[in-house]
């Protein structure tokens, strides 16, 4: 065995040399939370074997010190969000919120700062809740104007700098009732309206089964839009091995059918241990060795954590 620390993020599930193995990154707001310095976590990422990470809000680091971090951590961050606004009045991003243009332009400029930074070529352009006390459908129109012209607005920045801007549905069933964008459907809608190339569509598939499942079709349907995937099991937002709804060897191979090639970022909530699952378990068969390199599992480690046997690590 290879005494170097393999690629956890790299795992072909069907063993084929025509497919390329999916590429996992490590979401750094919901995982080594125990560390609560989000430099700290950038290592711990590397240190499971993650050669990527994504981040929802790094607004509370130094964005040189978060450079020098992830430099020494030998990481990429792939991804970040737009600053949420003020959440203390209950906001969850700005971009579709009336009379919040300028200030979601500003938040721009700082994700941009941060991006720059990091070298991340992909920020999460949030749309942002319905005004506090609205009905959906009296507000819907104007709101869905207003993320147009600000996706709009962000798709002539974020090109100057070689960035992609995502959008997001987020489920209104159980995560955030008055959360604007809850569905690919209506995510589509709106990217057809803005007709930028580098304005695309990310999509958890936590928020894509509660709100419609079908997921094959949507899939399918929507893959040419898709320019990052996160990944969590339904209905608990749980590592993908553990009980729910969702069939994730199944889901993985599809997308290798499907040449995904970017990253699927790990944003889910740990189950009882301090130290989440670097990479999670997709399959557990009686005789593993069968799959060969590419689809083994090895044993949990000391600190109970599943990892992926790659082919470095093989016999």
């Amino acid at each position: 065995m290879s005494s170097q620390v393999p690629d956890r993020g790299a795992v072909s599930l069907r063993g084929e040399s025509s497919m390329a193995p999916l590429r996992f990154c490590a979401n750094v707001s919901w995982l080594f939370t125990e560390l609560p310095d989000l430099r700290q976590r950038l290592h711990a990422a590397a240190a499971a074997g993650f050669r990527a990470v994504e981040a929802a809000w790094p607004y509370d680091s130094d964005p040189l010190e978060l450079q020098r971090a992830r430099q020494a951590a030998g990481v990429e961050v792939v991804l970040l969000n737009t600053p949420p606004g003020d959440v203390k009045a209950g906001e969850l991003g700005l971009g579709a919120v009336p009379g919040r243009e300028a200030d979601f332009r500003q938040g721009l400029d700082l994700a941009l700062t941060y991006a720059r930074a990091l070298d991340c070529k992909r920020i999460h352009l949030m749309a942002g809740r319905l005004p506090a006390g609205a009905h959906r459908p009296a507000v819907a129109k104007e709101m869905e104007a207003i993320f147009v012209q600000n996706l709009t607005y962000a798709a002539d920045v974020l090109a100057k700098e070689g960035i992609t801007g995502l959008i997001e549905p987020i489920n209104t069933r159980l995560t955030d009732p008055r959360y604007f964008l809850d569905s690919p459907h209506q995510a589509a809608a709106i990217l057809e309206r803005v007709g930028r190339p580098n304005i695309r569509l990310q999509m958890d598939v936590f928020h894509w089964q509660i709100m419609d499942g079908n997921l094959t079709q949507n899939i399918h349907k929507y893959f040419p839009l898709i320019g990052h995937i996160q990944v969590a099991q339904v209905p608990g937002r749980n590592e993908p091995d553990s009980p729910g709804e969702l069939n994730f060897p199944y889901l993985f191979g599809l997308l290798e059918e499907l040449q995904y090639q970017g990253y699927i970022g790990c944003e889910y909530k740990p189950r009882g241990m301090k130290e989440p699952p670097p990479v999670f378990l997709l399959c557990k068969e009686e005789n593993p060795r069968e799959r060969g390199p590419a689809g083994r599992w090895s044993e949990p480690s000391s600190s109970g954590v599943w990892l992926p046997v790659t082919e470095h690590e093989v016999d």
